[in-house]
């Protein structure tokens, strides 16, 4: 067997991983992007491309629905992804989840041979649903999700419960069931429990490895 060579192929393997909030999608993500060689695989999440709203106040900005995939700067996102398809570096955009807004500061992703990109509307917006090679959806009970997200927005997000079970009955709920619960089917492999679920991340993971062995 020939070493393997720190070489990038022409173009990378684009991977879109989508469900419901709380699902554990950062956390397979995250776990995929680990087993593989350093600097060959980037994440992307669809949430740091929130449109910013400077010209609306802190009150306003909260009372948004951020689960419709008119919130997010998509058109953005999907350039993003094309420019690493052409190898070519981009600067993506940070977002404050406290203040409803844009950071200042981006972060830059390389060009590399997997680019992960997971969000919870991936899969809603067709443009970005045909740009994926692999669409993996991940499929966790909707109680589990609920006190994750709980736990996520205290946590993390500095909100307190009666803002986290307004926009929950408000938007999340009935946007989860227009939005993302109907692309299930469009991906191409189910993942229950997210990052719980050892086996299935194995299994993508080998699969990943022997494809990036075969190119080098």
């Amino acid at each position: 067997m020939s070493p393997r060579r720190n070489t990038v192929r022409t173009k990378p393997f684009i991977i879109g991983i989508a469900g419901g909030t709380g699902s554990g999608k950062t956390t397979v993500a995250t776990k995929i992007i680990e087993r593989m060689p350093q600097n060959q695989a980037a994440l992307i999440q669809h949430d740091w491309y929130y449109k910013n709203h400077p010209d609306l106040s802190l009150a306003k900005r909260a009372k948004l629905n951020y689960d419709e995939p008119e919130a997010l700067d998509n058109e953005l996102l999907i350039e993003h992804v094309e420019c690493l398809r052409r190898m070519e570096p981009v600067e993506c955009p940070q977002y404050d989840f406290a203040t409803h807004s844009r950071r200042t500061e981006t972060l830059r992703i390389e060009p590399c041979r997997i680019v992960v990109v997971e969000g919870i509307l991936t899969f809603s917006i067709e443009g970005m649903r045909k740009m994926f090679d692999l669409r993996l959806f991940v499929d966790t009970d909707d109680d589990i999700r609920l006190m994750r997200r709980i736990k996520r927005d205290i946590i993390k997000r500095g909100r307190d419960i009666s803002s986290i079970q307004n926009q929950y009955y408000d938007t999340v709920r009935p946007m989860h069931r227009q939005h993302v619960a109907p692309y299930r089917d469009s991906a191409h492999l189910i993942i229950p429990e997210g990052g719980r679920n050892k086996a299935a991340i194995g299994v993508i993971v080998d699969c990943l490895l022997y494809g990036l062995s075969t190119l080098d």
